[in-house]
């Protein structure tokens, strides 16, 4: 889940500024958290403390009202009878890591990954999206080779993750759909080779680059099971006290043992 966040604040500058290549600093001092961050930690803390997906994310949406989300999900969440409004945007993929994370088995996380999209984005495309970005980091978290997990996400879902990330990123531009943004977002895991890697190159196919990255980075950092503490340390550093704590809380219940580690550095 860390690495979704760092995928998030690493992508922030870039969103809109696209880049084209992976030759770029990793922070600035304009480096922030978005929307993606704040949902991804609600998604974590509704697994902790045992509530709603959707009481999670209006409470941690009302505290940080001002993180760059959506017209549409703005409406939802100061709503006094919030509806799901068909949406397939990616905003149901990129907050949905923890979920990779929590459950044990593959049943579970598709469930519960449309529980997390449908309270917003009830719409086939918005549900789908969710599970890929899901089953992906389950998948990498329990081991499972590249390559199988691209077999497997694209049997299920029918996405197609034929294109490279090099073939993709000269025509790609930016893209709110979960059609859109989780096939690339995940080419660009595949074709790694560290979680740094990985989020470079989300961050080079241009678009909506912090939601890729956060995708991305979240897969990545199942996959290799290790992040930076340089990069560790930076998430700490502009995440809020709050949000940084509820992330640990999530870490230390069901985090990567090596990134455990890191954080009792901090």
């Amino acid at each position: 889940m860390l690495g979704a966040i760092a995928g998030d604040i690493i992508g922030s500058v870039y969103e809109g500024n696209p880049i084209k290549t992976k030759d770029f600093p990793l922070f600035s001092p304009l480096s922030t958290f978005t929307d993606d961050s704040v949902l991804t930690i609600a998604v974590a803390r509704a697994i902790v403390a045992k509530i709603s997906y959707q009481d999670a994310i209006r409470e941690l949406g009302h505290k940080y009202p001002h993180a760059g989300y959506g017209g549409t999900f703005i409406g939802w969440l100061f709503s006094s009878r919030p509806m799901p409004y068909n949406s397939w945007g990616n905003g149901s993929a990129m907050r949905v890591s923890p979920i990779g994370h929590a459950f044990g088995q593959e049943n579970s996380v598709l469930e519960e990954a449309k529980k997390s999209a449908e309270i917003t984005h009830d719409h086939p495309e918005g549900i789908k999206g969710a599970q890929a970005a899901a089953l992906a980091v389950f998948l990498a978290r329990k081991g499972t080779e590249k390559k199988a997990i691209g077999d497997c996400i694209e049997q299920r879902f029918g996405y197609d993750l034929s294109r490279t990330t090099d073939e993709i990123r000269p025509a790609y531009s930016f893209d709110i759909s979960c059609q859109g943004t989780v096939p690339p977002a995940l080419r660009a895991f595949l074709d790694s080779t560290s979680f740094e890697d990985a989020v470079r190159n989300a961050v080079s196919l241009g678009g909506d680059s912090d939601t890729l990255a956060c995708i991305t980075g979240g897969v990545a950092e199942a996959f290799y099971k290790d992040m930076p503490l340089n990069v560790l340390r930076q998430v700490r550093e502009r995440l809020t006290p709050e949000l940084w704590s509820w992330a640990c809380q999530f870490y230390f219940l069901h985090g990567i043992p090596n990134i455990i580690q890191k954080l009792k550095t901090l």
